[in-house]
C-alpha cells in the first residue's frame, strides 16, 4: 500500500533537482533566437504584398539598413523544418534586400487556426492595404473563425459563445472596424477573376460594383472584361446591379453585356455650363436655374428660325 501511495505523490524530477532556478525561469519564458535566414519562411497563406513599394516599406527599409531588425520575427515552427512567418513579413524581405544573415525570432506554437487569424490581425487595419489584401485577409480570418466554430480571444485563450456564419460576419466588422456590408462586399472580391480584382485595386472598378459583379461567373467575368477593354469603359452600379440580376436568372451572355455597357450613363453625358453671373442682368432677381435654362433653350430656337427665315 506504501509503494502505492509513493507513486501519488508530486515529486519533482530529476531535471529540475539538478537545474538552477535562473535555468527554470529561462525555460518558462519566450526568448529571442537568432538562426540562418533561410531557416526563416513566409507564411503558407500570407494575404499581403510584401514586395510593394509604399511609404512604409521605404522607411522600413531604410532602417534596417542602418540598425538591422529591432523587433524579433514571430515564428512558428515549420513541418517542413525551419520557422513559418507569424509576423514580420516585411522586415525578413527587407533584410533580405540588405543581405542580412540572420534573423531574430521568437518560436510560438500556433495551431493553424490561431496562425490565420494572427497573419491577417498584424496588418489588416494599415491604411494603405489594396482591395485585394483586404479581401484575401478578410477570408482568411473570416474562414478560420467558422473552422474554430467559437469565439476568440488569442490574447487570454479564453473561448466564449458558439459563432454562425453571420456573427462571425459581425465579429470581423468590429475587429476592422467597419459594417457588415462593407465586409461582406470585401469578401466577395474573391470571387473575382484575377484581372478584374486588377481592375479594382488600380481603382478603375470601385468595390461596390466590383461586389455585385462578383455574382457572374468566371465566364461572363472574362467575357465582361473583353467588353470593356473593347469599349474602353467600365459598368456604373447601376449596369452593374443590372448584369447581377440578369445571371442570376441565367439571362445573361456576352450580347447582353454588350448592350448594358452600351447604355449612356448620367456621369457621360456631356456638360455644358455657362456662369451664371454672365446671364443674372438678363433675368430678375432670385429666377431659378430651371426657369433659366428653358428660357435660354426658347431664345436659341427663335433665334435658330430667324437665321433660317434669313437664309
Amino acid at each position: 500500500m506504501a509503494k502505492d501511495n509513493a507513486f501519488q505523490l508530486n515529486l519533482p524530477t530529476a531535471d529540475s533537482l539538478f537545474s538552477s532556478q535562473e535555468e527554470r525561469e529561462r525555460q518558462s519564458q519566450e526568448y529571442v533566437l537568432r538562426v540562418p535566414a533561410e531557416d526563416v519562411h513566409p507564411y503558407a497563406r500570407q494575404p499581403y504584398q510584401t514586395e510593394r513599394l509604399t511609404q512604409d516599406l521605404i522607411r522600413l527599409l531604410e532602417s534596417i539598413g542602418r540598425i538591422g531588425i529591432e523587433s524579433p520575427l514571430i515564428v512558428r515552427p515549420r513541418l517542413e523544418g525551419g520557422y513559418e512567418i507569424i509576423s514580420g513579413h516585411r522586415r525578413d524581405y527587407c533584410a533580405g534586400v540588405h543581405g542580412l544573415p540572420e534573423r531574430p525570432i521568437i518560436v510560438r506554437n500556433y495551431t493553424d487556426d490561431e496562425a490565420d487569424i494572427l497573419v491577417a490581425d498584424f496588418n489588416i487595419v494599415r491604411e494603405d492595404n489594396l482591395p485585394s489584401e483586404l479581401a484575401r485577409a478578410y477570408k482568411l480570418r473570416y474562414d478560420a473563425m467558422k473552422r474554430q466554430g467559437k469565439r476568440t480571444d488569442l490574447t487570454s485563450g479564453h473561448f466564449a459563445q458558439k459563432l454562425t456564419h453571420h456573427n462571425s460576419r459581425r465579429e470581423l466588422a468590429d475587429t476592422v472596424g467597419k459594417t457588415e456590408d462593407e465586409v461582406r462586399r470585401i469578401l466577395r472580391l474573391n470571387e473575382l477573376i484575377p484581372p478584374m480584382l486588377q481592375m479594382v485595386d488600380e481603382k478603375k472598378i470601385a468595390v461596390r460594383p466590383a461586389a455585385e459583379l462578383s455574382y457572374l461567373s468566371a465566364t461572363l467575368q472574362a467575357s465582361l472584361l473583353d467588353t470593356m477593354q473593347c469599349e474602353d469603359c467600365t459598368p456604373s452600379m447601376a449596369q452593374a446591379l443590372q448584369m447581377k440580376e440578369l445571371a442570376t436568372k441565367g439571362e445573361l451572355n456576352g450580347d447582353g453585356i454588350f448592350t448594358i455597357l452600351s447604355q449612356e450613363k448620367p456621369n457621360q453625358v456631356e456638360q455644358f455650363k455657362i456662369p451664371r453671373e454672365r446671364i443674372n442682368r438678363f433675368f430678375p432677381a432670385g429666377t431659378p436655374a430651371k426657369k433659366m435654362e428653358e428660357t435660354i433653350v426658347k431664345a436659341l430656337e427663335l433665334y435658330q428660325r430667324k437665321r433660317e427665315r434669313e437664309r
